[in-house]
């Protein structure tokens, strides 16, 4: 595009880009439908705003930001299908872009938010890559082994606006994950800071779907623990079709399901635990059930029982809550193993 052809309508559709940061593709286009009204001085509703349009102008941004380091990339959403658009800057550190308004002490809190992420939470048994939003104000979080720290309502507050931005997500469940654009913006900078470089077949912290190679942290995994096959739920189906079989491809077991990735994978577990300490509750025999067969042994018998002088032994028996308190307990253990 020629400096003729580049319009002020190409550079108000910039400035809107760089303002958001991220946005969707009906986001875009109703962006792009409100400058075009301005600039043809007629009313243009988002619908009419051609795929082909909205390209030519993404396109036309991102030629005149190359100069300056930055791109505009799009992926599309792990859980909703959603394309998202991503401003990004694309050789500096990608932390200074998520840091420009930042203080020292909340660049130090965001990445340890992140270490709890893809460090913490995220082991061969369970890759949640998630962060509950209690866990998140946990003074260990907050602080670290360091003196910078910032309080819970400052942690409250940097969590609000890093939503606000788009940095992060926040699900219905209380889990923040890191949004599409931060995945964008720091996917080069999550492989070589948590995956280990000298051992690439190897079982790594930062995986990428077999299907569209992006990073997953939503998903679904192989059943074998060392295997790093994922897939993305919104691209499992077609892959699947285009596949002979429901095999993994690296290592070839059966593609069962149900071994996910993301919160889900904690979810899950918790579920199960629950579900198996309502059935043991439901197969103890209630204190009224144990009174009523006392209550109907012959009165010689209860004598028998409770003779002078006799001493009574009573057993100990493991409750369910103890059984799903041990459960858990194990696999807490499980995966400080694989850390």
């Amino acid at each position: 595009m020629t400096e003729n052809q580049y319009t002020d309508g190409n550079r108000a559709f910039l400035q809107a880009i760089m303002a958001r940061g991220a946005f969707t593709l009906s986001e875009g286009k109703s962006m792009l439908a409100a400058i075009l009204s301005v600039q043809e001085e007629k009313r243009i509703d988002a619908d009419e705003v051609s795929q082909q349009m909205f390209d030519s102008y993404i396109a036309a941004a991102a030629d005149a930001v190359s100069c300056f380091e930055y791109e505009i990339h799009s992926t599309q959403h792990q859980v909703t299908k959603n394309r998202i658009y991503a401003f990004v800057n694309s050789v500096s550190d990608p932390l200074t872009q998520i840091a420009t308004v930042r203080t020292p002490d909340e660049l130090l809190y965001i990445r340890r938010l992140i270490d709890a992420m893809f460090e913490t939470n995220n082991t061969k048994r369970k890759e949640v890559m998630a962060i509950r939003s209690m866990q998140a104000l946990e003074s260990k979080i907050r602080k670290g082994t360091s003196e910078k720290s910032i309080t819970q309502a400052e942690a409250e507050k940097l969590l609000t606006i890093l939503e606000r931005e788009k940095w992060l997500e926040r699900s219905s469940e209380g889990f923040y994950s890191l949004a599409p654009r931060a995945l964008i913006e720091l996917r080069s900078w999550l492989v070589d800071t948590y995956n280990d470089s000298e051992d690439l077949d190897g079982w790594q912290k930062v995986k990428f779907c077999e299907a569209c190679k992006e990073i997953v942290t939503v998903g679904e995994r192989c059943s074998d623990l060392d295997c790093i096959i994922r897939l993305h739920n919104i691209c499992e189906a077609a892959y699947w079709r285009s596949r002979p079989s429901r095999t993994c491809p690296k290592c070839k077991l059966e593609w069962k399901g149900g071994n996910f990735v993301g919160e889900k994978a904690v979810i899950s577990i918790e579920e199960n635990l629950r579900q198996k300490g309502k059935g043991l509750k439901r197969t103890r025999p209630s204190q009224h059930d144990e009174t009523s067969d006392d209550n109907d042994k012959e009165p010689e018998q209860r004598q028998e029982d409770v003779t002078p002088g006799s001493k009574r032994i009573a057993r100990r028996e493991s409750s369910p809550t103890s059984e799903t308190h041990a459960e858990l307990s194990l696999a807490s253990d499980g995966d400080a193993e694989d850390d």
